[in-house]
């Protein structure tokens, strides 16, 4: 039966031709979104299955005992260790550090620029501050190396060319835009009735801030800093360039180290074999830090969930 028949039947007034035409268009756009949406949900499965895949290769020839208590990690040199914990530990400081760095910076920055600064001194400080995100980060790399590294062995006798803190640092103003942005973004957006209601009891401009501003804009700022710190542990040209590449089970930000990121670069630039157990270390190195990542983004969703139920 034909659309106006369908129409006809049901009681409904025919589409004229030119709302016919709208409403294919509409379900065109629509089957287009479903499209890229699918391909989105798709290419996730694909890297998971991937990474899953030769992770059981992997495993199927090295302990998962080993795998996860183990303090070393040599998987390239002739006499094997497959310990994830120096990798595991040496992502930690330098994304930790990062956060350090960035948190603070980058949320007393958003408050700034919501809260304090008039509106051309806001349209002058957020471009400049995007334009750190475009910078190549084997520019921060050199940062790293040529300036921060130099600085820090001024401070602090005793500090190598390579370590840890200097990575972390220049990791930190990396990802500073990115937490001050979506924080700024986050504090914006909250309702000026609130504000008002708050001033209208007699609050300060400060406590306006703090105890209505900022709680209103918990989840984008929560969510400011979980990116921010996901970013800081995929990162890897900084951390190859500043930290020295050296595996090594330390909690000192000052000793060189390697972390999940910076084995996979340096591993995958070299002579490796698809099908070996050298090559799996890759993907296996690669699941470990997706879990890591995921279980940040899962945390963060369990205070947020526990904070709005708190506030209820």
């Amino acid at each position: 039966m034909s659309e106006v028949g369908l129409s006809t039947a049901r009681g409904l007034e025919p589409l004229s031709g030119p709302r016919r035409v709208r409403r294919r268009r509409e379900l065109i756009v629509e089957g287009v979104l479903a499209v890229c949406a699918g391909v989105a949900v798709l290419a996730t499965v694909g890297i998971v299955v991937v990474l899953l895949f030769e992770t059981i290769g992997f495993f199927s020839q090295v302990s998962l005992l080993e795998f996860l208590t183990e303090t070393r990690w040599t998987p390239l040199f002739p006499e094997k260790h497959f310990g994830i914990l120096p990798l595991l530990t040496g992502s930690l400081v330098v994304a930790l550090g990062a956060g350090l760095v960035a948190i603070p910076g980058g949320l007393l920055t958003a408050i700034f620029l919501s809260e304090y600064a008039g509106t051309g001194l806001r349209s002058f400080l957020r471009p400049l501050l995007e334009v750190l995100s475009g910078i190549p980060t084997v520019v921060y790399g050199y940062f790293a190396l040529t300036f921060v590294t130099p600085v820090l062995q001024l401070a602090i006798p005793g500090v190598g060319a390579f370590n840890a803190a200097s990575a972390a640092i220049v990791l930190g103003i990396m990802i500073l835009p990115t937490v001050t942005c979506l924080s700024e973004d986050a504090l914006r957006a909250v309702p000026p009735a609130l504000r008002q209601a708050a001033y209208g009891l007699g609050a300060s401009h400060m406590e306006v801030i703090t105890r209505v501003v900022v709680p209103g804009g918990r989840s984008g700022i929560l969510a400011s800093f979980m990116l921010g710190l996901s970013r800081a542990a995929g990162e890897t040209m900084v951390v190859s360039m500043a930290a020295g590449n050296s595996p090594r089970l330390t909690l000192n930000p000052l000793d060189a180290v390697q972390t999940m990121a910076a084995y996979i670069l340096q591993a995958g630039q070299g002579n490796i074999s698809p099908g070996t157990l050298d090559y799996r270390t890759l993907f296996a190195v690669g699941m470990a830090l997706f879990l890591l990542t995921a279980a940040v983004n899962l945390g963060s969703q369990w205070v947020l969930a526990g904070s709005r139920g708190a506030r209820s």
